[in-house]
């Protein structure tokens, strides 16, 4: 079954103003959004989880640890190619990105550490070892930002997985930085 990529004329009413915020902050309607617009629900879902998100206390940098790595787990290639750009943009280190784009190691120990959690998190479906929230707790990392954690691979599964159920094509604006499992 195909999806159509909706557009704010071609959206149910109910994600026309979702789709129409997202022209306004980023000049064009990513295609994911567009997909999910077919389910309004998701859409406002995604969009809220989106703002709470970046209400958590973690870095803009941190959030985009998360979000590509578990991007990367659940081999989501929109994801990965649309928060390298991102990632990009919030000036997250080149070499960071590299990293979370290929599965290797960040020179930073905190992001790391923060990036080895979110894998964990993803691989056990939320059931880390004990000693993995050790860990994350001896890099600085407090209770709160475990959960916040949960909530951003919550936030991020949403979107991988509309995107492997629609096939979801890759934006223009984001080709420069197309992903695969195998990149």
């Amino acid at each position: 079954m195909t999806y159509t990529v909706h557009s704010t004329e071609s959206a149910a009413e109910g994600a026309r103003s979702t789709l129409k915020a997202a022209k306004e902050a980023y000049g064009f309607v990513p295609n994911l959004l567009g997909v999910m617009a077919e389910a309004p629900a998701l859409l406002k879902g995604y969009a809220t989880l989106s703002k709470i998100f970046e209400e958590s206390s973690f870095t803009p940098a941190e959030r985009q640890v998360v979000l590509l790595t578990t991007s990367f787990e659940n081999g989501c290639s929109y994801c990965m190619a649309a928060h390298s750009a991102v990632a990009g943009m919030q000036r997250v280190p080149q070499d960071v990105i590299q990293s979370l784009r290929t599965g290797d190691p960040i020179a930073d120990a905190r992001l790391e550490a923060l990036r080895q959690f979110t894998a964990k998190v993803v691989e056990t479906r939320g059931w880390p070892a004990k000693a993995d929230v050790s860990a994350f707790h001896a890099a600085g990392f407090s209770k709160a930002q475990v959960l916040e954690v949960v909530l951003g691979v919550g936030l991020k599964t949403l979107s991988n997985y509309a995107n492997h159920i629609a096939d979801t094509p890759l934006d223009a604006a984001f080709k420069p930085l197309e992903w695969s499992r195998s990149a």
